[in-house]
């Protein structure tokens, strides 16, 4: 059998590489990934499942045809996603804990423009903390980071004048709220 060129899948990863991984997650070969499926095939690197919240979010992103799974065009796409948010995470855990504190996740925020009290991190590890231990798991982070983005687009599509105050009705509010995919 002759090798075909492929190209590389997003992030320079073999495709035949990533389909193989596609296979093994694809548990009943439908073609499609679920988030249980996901989930399952997902690691923290601490021996703990992907937070099922964080799964669903990543399926709701990358699932182009709505149907609550991804294929493997769109698996292509998350796999790379994930790898982005790996290092991304690796850079921030300067302790190497596995983990990020608050003071990592400040660091981390702050490089990516937010600039926000201390009180507001400790709202945010308690909210992303899912063990309790005073530190958000990768999983936790990638949430936290794609809610913390969600929110502020949202808060910037109602600031028109971009003085970083907003006001809305109580219905727009809830509807903000309640229309993010997380």
């Amino acid at each position: 059998m002759a090798y075909q060129y492929q190209q590389p899948a997003p992030g320079g990863v073999d495709p035949q590489f990533l389909w193989g991984v596609f296979q093994r997650v694809d548990k009943d070969h439908s073609g499609h990934i679920n988030s249980f499926e996901l989930q399952s095939a997902l690691s923290n690197g601490t021996w703990t499942p992907f937070n099922p919240e964080t799964v669903r979010l990543m399926i709701g992103m990358f699932d182009r045809d709505n149907n609550g799974t991804i294929n493997f065009q769109e698996f292509q796409s998350l796999w790379k996603y994930v790898t982005d948010w790996q290092n991304t995470f690796r850079s921030y855990d300067r302790d190497n804990s596995g983990a990020i504190d608050k003071n990592e996740l400040k660091i981390a925020l702050q490089s990516f423009g937010y600039r926000l009290s201390d009180r507001f991190y400790d709202i945010l590890i308690r909210k992303f903390d899912r063990q309790g231990r005073g530190q958000v798991a990768f999983d936790d982070f990638i949430q936290c980071c794609v809610v913390m983005q969600t929110l502020t687009s949202a808060f910037r599509y109602h600031d028109t004048d971009q003085d970083g105050w907003i006001q809305i009705s109580y219905e727009q509010f809830l509807t903000l709220v309640f229309s993010m995919k997380s």
